[in-house]
């Protein structure tokens, strides 16, 4: 397919997403606020309360995390390097999607999560449970939507649907953060602050000044972090192993297989992320459920103060730690639990499912090795056996992708304790840059392909 055509259908289904983001659901009253269910979850997984977009990708993420882990334990008994396995494989995945769907869609309308109008039941003249069903069926709808979106950007765009939703919600929160001229927003706070209409009620010297300027309105730290998100990850996106390649037939034809640091990509931190979002959005169904038990979870306003749901929440923002200001009420040793649990499960839940995501997607050096034998390319000095390749890739592909994993666990976790504008959370803009980076590289490659046909011919179509 050609390359501005690609481009078409990614900007069409990106048009179509932010078009979806503002359907409401129709039978959900706009007065009063209804409970935002995934919280700063919502950037990540590209969810916009009360609207078709409701789920966002939570199903397809949660689908795939089920999928990696069975995978993972060989209980599927798939090869993913089989045609017919992986069209078994891909249509398993969309099922397990609808099945997801359902699942988060039913507690969200029956257990209180979303509220059904009463005047639009006696409008209609239907009972409420009615009305229930019918929010359901345009939440199934708009989690149903995004499957066929994604699979769409998938087989016809550039990049994948999924990562194109997350730039979509994080950049539009970045830049709202950014130049929103209500309350928070960055440079209309500094203006105003430049004209003598806001400012810290202390002096400098006092402290309370440098507090408003560095951790309040101001957002100095919130800003130093999200340009140090930028420089980092772009830094560590060009870090990589070159192994030479040399074709076999054609003389003086040559190249090198990039081994990056971040070598899984961002895209397992997501699989994490999205198990802690379920694992916090149970809390919440059993707090409006039941009694849980103190030692379970102790809720305040929706959000968990205590017990295993609040050691087991991430670290969203600077409030959420330090606790020598007013903003946090939790003693210091509670703290430094869950900081260190959210550090323990980035890090160890990166690595492993960087390592399910290298072997699924085959990455791996088996499928590496088959891939630059299949290419026509040998690795110069050594012999032209797929065997030979492969052991040459063992020395490298595991260990990076362990430590990528891993590093990307602790900038997420880092990012998030120091904050950025626009509150779209510090793991939700370490995916953004990752994944721009990553479409940056696919629009050069297709680019290229486009450029020299016979390059497309020599790596095959």
């Amino acid at each position: 397919m050609p390359f501005k055509r690609k481009l078409l259908w990614s900007g069409g289904i990106l048009m179509l997403y932010f078009f979806l983001t503002n359907i409401v659901l129709w039978g959900v009253p706009r007065e009063g606020e209804q409970a935002d269910v995934f919280g700063q979850f919502g950037s990540i997984l590209a969810v916009e309360q009360g609207t078709l977009m409701q789920v966002g990708i939570a199903p397809i993420v949660t689908a795939s995390i089920v999928l990696q882990l069975l995978g993972g334990a060989n209980l599927l008994g798939l090869d993913t390097n089989d045609p017919r396995d992986q069209v078994l494989y891909q249509g398993l995945q969309k099922l397990l999607v609808v099945v997801m769907t359902v699942l988060m869609a039913v507690p969200l309308v029956w257990a209180g999560f979303l509220q059904a109008s009463q005047g639009v039941a006696t409008q209609l003249g239907i009972p409420l449970e009615g009305l229930r069903v019918i929010i359901f069926a345009q939440i199934v709808l708009g989690g149903i939507l995004i499957l066929y979106m994604d699979e769409i950007v998938s087989k016809w765009g550039v990049g994948s649907g999924v990562g194109l939703f997350i730039i979509a919600g994080v950049s539009q929160k970045l830049v709202a953060g950014f130049i929103s001229p209500g309350e928070g927003g960055f440079f209309p706070t500094w203006v105003n602050i430049a004209l003598g209409r806001e400012g810290p009620t202390g002096s400098l010297a006092s402290g309370s000044g440098l507090d408003f300027l560095i951790f309040g309105d101001g957002q100095i730290l919130a800003l130093i972090t999200t340009v140090l998100i930028f420089a980092i990850v772009v830094y560590a996106e060009s870090v990589r192993v070159e192994i030479p390649l040399s074709h076999s037939r054609v003389k003086g034809a040559r190249g090198r297989f990039p081994v990056k640091l971040i070598y899984a990509s961002v895209l397992p931190m997501i699989l994490v992320r999205a198990l802690q979002a379920n694992v916090q959005f149970i809390g919440r169904i059993l707090d409006r459920t039941t009694e849980m038990p103190a030692w379970l979870g102790v809720y305040s306003d929706g959000q968990p103060t205590a017990g295993f749901f609040y050691y087991t929440a991430p670290i969203y923002s600077p409030d959420d730690w330090m606790w020598w200001t007013e903003a946090v009420a939790q003693a210091p040793a509670d703290i430094m639990i869950r900081v260190s649990v959210d550090l323990f499960v980035m890090v160890v839940g990166g690595a492993i499912f960087a390592i399910f995501w290298v072997e699924t997607t085959n990455m791996g050096p088996e499928a590496t090795a088959k891939q630059i034998q299949n290419s026509g390319m040998q690795i110069p000095g050594f012999r032209q056996n797929v065997g030979v390749v492969e052991k040459v890739m063992e020395r490298y592909i595991p260990q990076v992708t362990v430590i990528g994993g891993a590093l990307v666990g602790v900038l997420a976790v880092g990012a998030n304790m120091l904050g950025t504008i626009g509150e779209v959370t510090g793991t939700g803009l370490l995916l953004t840059v990752s994944i721009t980076y990553k479409l940056y590289e696919e629009i050069a490659e297709e680019q290229l392909m486009e450029m020299h046909p016979m390059m497309r011919d020599m790596f095959g179509k």
